[in-house]
């Protein structure tokens, strides 16, 4: 099928690969542009990149808490310039407020408070995602241009070393909290990538399964927290700071705009 020229610069743009390489990946996944990145991906010409079509909304990231609860809000709009106003954060706030209290419910959306606020900014204004979370120690961490907040409950340790993992988490965005959790559905999609490179690379038959063993359990365990060197002191792991801190991890939630 033809290709349009936005779709080829969105995928150069995503992967680093030249306009031709793009555009013949393109052609070949029927303009499918996440099946694109991986045409290129088992050729060897792109690494692993961000899904196209990821939310690219402004907004801001407001966390809450009261004694063993946390709420988090994410609120979406249309400009960067509205996200940075004192009316958009102080609605943000106020969503906050009301979910903290059990005014609001972390499902819902059609909010009379929501649909004001289009009216006012001029521009559509919409909840991203809500959660509630409690805990016997919570901690949280909301970037400084609210663009990124974590809340992380663990049983045992302090509110520090929940802060600490909330933060690394906020830099590191990981997708699970251990290894075993890492989806099997991702694991065989990358296995399909992974195999087509070797073979390209010509490894033999008979040690490519070795190989993958050993990338499986690399890539489970770069997308696991619980793994990851903690960014603060990267000779120790999430894993050992817990330990070290009499803690386990019970549940992470990061929201990132």
């Amino acid at each position: 099928m033809a290709v349009t020229l936005d779709q080829i610069k969105n995928l150069r743009e995503a992967t680093g690969v030249s306009m031709m390489s793009c555009k013949k990946a393109l052609e070949e996944a029927n303009g499918d542009l996440d099946k694109s990145i991986d045409i290129l991906r088992k050729k060897g010409e792109a690494k692993a990149v961000e899904r196209i079509g990821k939310n690219t909304s402004q907004g801001a990231v407001v966390v809450k808490t009261k004694d063993n609860k946390a709420v988090m809000v994410e609120l979406l709009c249309e400009t960067d310039f509205v996200s940075r106003g004192e009316d958009f954060l102080v609605l943000a706030d106020k969503l906050a407020d009301k979910l903290l209290a059990g005014e609001i419910k972390p499902s819902d959306r059609d909010l009379p408070e929501v649909k004001d606020a289009v009216l006012k900014f001029g521009e559509n204004i919409q909840i991203g995602d809500m959660c509630v979370c409690e805990g016997e120690t919570l901690g949280n961490y909301v970037h400084s241009n609210k663009k990124i907040g974590v809340v992380v409950s663990l049983k045992g340790g302090n509110t520090e070393l929940a802060k600490d993992i909330a933060m690394h988490a906020a830099a590191t965005n990981p997708l699970f909290k251990f290894p075993e959790e890492v989806s099997e559905d991702l694991v065989k999609r990358e296995k399909a990538i992974w195999t087509e490179q070797l073979k390209t690379e010509g490894k033999p038959a008979e040690i490519i399964e070795k190989i993958m063993m050993g990338k499986e359990k690399k890539f489970r365990e770069e997308n696991a927290l619980v793994k990851q060197m903690f960014v603060k002191n990267p000779e120790k792991s999430i894993e050992q700071l817990l330990k070290d801190g009499g803690a386990v991890l019970e549940n992470f939630v990061r929201f990132g705009i």
